[in-house]
């Protein structure tokens, strides 16, 4: 039986007279089936005002981590907004907060709270300037670090404006941009070590950020001997290290990415799954850095910073966080991605199915995995649309973009359940 999301279109549609568009992040923009409204969410499950039940590979984009409305999680908030909401001060939470990430991140010697990934990377680049005195900070192409104007540039550029491959050009992401708020900027492609060792030669580079496995673009495991390569250069050159751990933190693992690929970096930037969708970020990093802004002169602010009921979200979150918990869903979120594969093959459709167990891309049209942005321009995105689109019809919700968020919550039922609709929409898209 195919859902209708009828009720959706029609609230979407009234309600644009009070929030522009309907929606408050663009990002929820253009997904086939219309933006969908939500009544709750119980574990793997969304229950949308059509009265459909689709189980969620969205994730919160990556940020329910244990799924929707964990109990413990709940709790824990409930407990808190009883004591108090905002203090405009310390609380003894937002320390056992920090103490748990310093424990667990191994870059973490200091930190500071933020509310998204898009504040703390600009407080990352204050301190970059700070500490080197120089003025560029390096990214990639396809790396997306928040939506300010000073960094949104080249996430996700198109073919005939983003230049040759061994010299790219910054390319905005939104009509408003001033070429100006490029000034202090400059990209090159990702997983090519030569090309970033030449580029921090020229002496001026402040920061070089990057995911440390591209996931805002596809599911990218570093080349080998890159990321050491790259912190070495660094390192010979002058310029502060910063992984962008938004996605892979708490997804690769309890201690990020940086554990998993063994390469610790000067600065980090967490999010999303820290708390389990509550507004949580976190700049962490070295000792020496992190002090800058305490004696170095410079500025770290923020209303919401450490907000107590967040704090206690994620310690909540954080305890949740268990070994076990990994092994176990891990080896399901393997298993459905084997199992996507297998079928998308026996269906004949091209496709790779590539990244980690609670993670991972799709990307049709591709003859081998993607090593870089460039290489996943090759896929076939209009196919994938019409193969989600198949999907949300069958009660599973998945990104347009290619990405499958997996969380503890998705036992072995959903699991088998997300296969059966995948062989569905396979045949019927092939």
């Amino acid at each position: 039986m195919s859902l209708t999301f009828d009720r959706s279109a029609k609230l979407i549609a009234e309600n644009a007279q009070h929030i522009a568009g309907g929606i408050n992040s663009n990002f929820r923009i253009g997904m086939a089936g219309g933006p969908l409204v939500f009544e709750r969410g119980e574990g793997p499950y969304l229950l949308d005002v059509d009265g459909n039940k689709l189980i969620d590979y969205y994730c919160g984009m990556g940020a329910m981590i244990l799924g929707h409305s964990p109990a413990s999680v709940q709790q824990a908030v409930k407990d808190q907004v009883d004591k108090g909401i905002l203090y405009a001060g310390q609380s003894e939470i937002e320390f056992e907060a920090a103490k748990i990430l310093c424990e667990r991140i191994p870059s973490a010697q200091r930190l500071r709270f933020g509310s998204s990934g898009s504040e703390v990377a600009q407080a990352a680049f204050r301190l970059a300037r700070a500490a080197t005195g120089k003025r560029i900070i390096l990214k990639f192409e396809g790396h997306y670090h928040g939506w300010f104007d000073n960094i949104l540039w080249s996430t996700a550029p198109a073919q005939n404006a983003a230049g040759p491959e061994g010299a790219p050009v910054l390319v905005p992401g939104s009509v408003g941009q001033d070429a100006i708020d490029a000034a202090g900027l400059d990209v090159i492609g990702w997983n090519d070590l030569g090309r970033l060792e030449a580029r921090l030669a020229k002496g001026d580079v402040a920061g070089v950020i990057m995911e440390p496995a591209m996931c805002n673009q596809g599911a990218i495991t570093p080349a080998a001997g890159y990321l050491e390569g790259a912190q070495a250069a660094c390192r010979k050159h002058g310029a502060i290290l910063i992984f962008d751990e938004v996605i892979t933190g708490f997804r690769l693992g309890r201690s990020g990415a940086q554990a998993r690929f063994g390469v610790t970096p000067d600065l980090s930037l967490t999010a999303k799954a820290v708390a389990n969708g509550f507004p949580v970020a976190a700049l962490v990093g070295r000792a020496d850095l992190l002090d800058m802004f305490v004696t170095g002169g410079v500025l770290h602010g923020g209303t919401f910073n450490a907000q107590p009921v967040t704090m206690a979200a994620m310690v909540a979150t954080q305890k949740a966080l268990t070994p076990e918990g990994y092994e176990s869903a891990s080896k399901r979120g393997v298993r459905l991605k084997n199992g996507i594969r297998d079928i998308l093959k026996d269906a004949g459709l091209k496709a790779q199915v590539t990244g980690f167990e609670l993670m991972f891309h799709v990307g049709f049209g591709l003859d081998a995995p993607a090593k870089n942005y460039r290489d996943l321009l090759k896929t076939d995105k209009a196919q994938y649309v019409k193969f989600a689109h198949a999907l949300l019809k069958r009660g599973v919700r998945v990104l347009e973009r290619g990405a499958w968020f997996v969380s503890f919550a998705h036992d072995d039922g959903v699991i088998d359940t997300t296969l059966t609709a995948v062989k569905e929409a396979a045949k019927e898209i092939a």
